[in-house]
């Protein structure tokens, strides 16, 4: 695995866009965890961090399908499939992903 730093925690408040390397992500504060997932709808590519969060759940602004911020998982059509999630640490209040 190689960790790379995307973020600080103190700028995921609850939510956050992050371009790495060309890769839209979307990085989501829940219960002092932190998780990240591609930042497209799999339904046709919708900016998800632009969505309403709700709990672990957030909301694709266009067409309203729903995803799992954890899993990854499609929770509502018009998405039929999941988003692609990435393994987080912290260490000193920096974020690092395995991209």
């Amino acid at each position: 695995m190689a960790y790379e730093k995307i973020a600080t925690k103190g700028e995921i408040n609850p939510k956050k866009y992050v371009n790495y390397k060309g890769k839209d992500l979307a990085l989501f504060l829940v219960n002092g965890s932190i998780y990240c997932i591609d930042n497209t709808c799999t339904h046709v590519g919708g900016p998800l961090v632009e969505g309403e969060m709700n709990g672990v759940r957030i909301t694709c602004p266009w067409h309203f399908a729903e995803f799992n911020v954890i899993t990854g998982k499609a929770l509502s059509g018009p998405a039929r499939s999941d988003v692609k999630t990435y393994p987080v640490k912290i260490e000193n209040d920096e974020v690092y992903i395995d991209i």
